[in-house]
């Protein structure tokens, strides 16, 4: 059993912080942007990224728009610049490229560790017969999924790649997530979206899907609930264990 209601037939992956530890990774990169960009123009009285912002503003959403929502909540414009602007430009593409650049880094360093409880649960729906998709915001997911031995899973990936090339908006929009369904050839009802951010879970409950699962990696059940979340689990695991 995994622990989804009757009539689920897909379910649609978020991949960092769902079934990788890569958000961690994310974060870092994001820290190290804009705290080195922040102090920079305001000197050493800067007031540094949190992990509050990252929560609010980008986790979860397409690179760009996490710097646009970023900006904005400090008050802060910048010109929007170019996709080739060189990680200094002080532009949205500039800050957005730095981070890129740094996330790559660090995951070529470290390495990219599924979680053990993911496997098991991809395993179990694997076996149970329902189709998977990872749908997420990040443009490197390709490289994720194979550093992880994730790929084996999916027949369906819709990456950030993707969100560009259709012109889908961003999550908490639900395009994506419509998207994953339509690759599987699922109505969103007969599907069901893992996200462990708010933005995500967001989508999931905008897109109208059958079942929205939030996993808590950081401590916030109760405001996975109120974005939407059907059910909170710690560790997609638990589901195997509610039979």
């Amino acid at each position: 059993m995994i622990g989804l209601p009757e009539g689920i037939t897909a379910c649609l992956f978020d991949l960092d912080g769902v079934l990788t530890g890569t958000a961690e990774l994310h974060k870092e990169a994001w820290k190290q942007t804009f705290d080195a960009f922040l102090a920079e123009r305001d000197g050493d009285g800067f007031r540094p990224f949190t992990d509050h912002d990252y929560a609010e503003y980008v986790d979860g959403r397409p690179r760009l728009d996490g710097v646009r929502r970023f900006l904005a909540s400090r008050e802060i414009e910048l010109p929007e610049g170019a996709g080739e602007d060189p990680v200094t430009a002080h532009t949205v593409y500039g800050l957005a490229n730095k981070k890129n650049e740094l996330v790559l880094h660090i995951i070529t360093e470290r390495g990219v560790n599924p979680y053990p409880g993911s496997v098991r649960y991809l395993e179990a729906v694997q076996r149970a017969g329902l189709a998977i998709a990872v749908v997420t915001s990040s443009a490197n997911a390709a490289t994720v999924l194979k550093a992880a031995d994730l790929d084996r899973f999916a027949q369906a990936r819709i990456d950030g790649l993707v969100i560009v090339k259709e012109r889908l908006r961003g999550k908490p929009a639900p395009d994506s997530f419509l998207a994953g369904a339509q690759a599987l050839g699922v109505k969103p009802k007969q599907a069901a979206v893992f996200e462990d951010a708010l933005a995500g879970v967001e989508a999931g409950k905008a897109g109208e899907f059958g079942y929205v699962v939030g996993v808590d990696r950081e401590g916030q059940a109760e405001e996975l609930r109120a974005h939407g979340a059907d059910v909170v689990v710690r560790d997609l695991a638990e589901l195997l264990e509610q039979g």
